[in-house]
């Protein structure tokens, strides 16, 4: 696990509060489309911390401005960012984990965008379970844990 850094101390500090889940961002964008499904399981993974990656929350800020309901799609995301979610910033160790694992990837000709791989290596720095439907890339990394629908 990697603990170095202004964010990774402050989730350090939570301790029993630490989250257990890491968002992806489909996962995000299906909530704000309003899935049911997606609701039902973050609700229900909500008791043991969820957490998204900095990287996943620029995402969902480029649908919002590129969408023609802006102002909706802001609310929403703001109801979703409250004090029981955690958004995890990239730290040096993170970047060590992606590029260990981007260069097993380029090696075996199975890169993943460097978001996803972002992303899946803040999961694996953390020690997260990513909550994702992109099987097809995330499968790709090592060590990394899944929970699709």
């Amino acid at each position: 696990m990697c603990f170095s850094g202004r964010l990774n101390n402050a989730l350090r500090s939570l301790s029993e509060n630490s989250p257990k889940y890491l968002i992806d961002t489909d996962w995000l964008i299906d909530l704000l489309k309003g899935v049911e499904l997606v609701r039902q399981k973050l609700q229900e993974f909500s008791h043991d911390g969820l957490s998204i990656s900095i990287i996943s929350l620029a995402g969902i800020y480029v649908g919002i401005y590129d969408s023609k309901t802006q102002d909706k799609q802001q609310q929403s995301l703001d109801a979703f960012l409250t004090p029981n979610l955690v958004v995890l910033g990239i730290d040096a160790d993170i970047c060590k984990v992606f590029a260990r694992q981007r260069k097993v990837l380029r090696k075996s000709g199975l890169l993943i965008d460097d978001f996803d791989l972002l992303i899946a290596a803040t999961a694996i720095c953390y020690d997260l379970v990513i909550l994702t439907n992109n099987i097809r890339h995330f499968k790709r990394v090592e060590n990394l844990k899944i929970i699709s629908l």
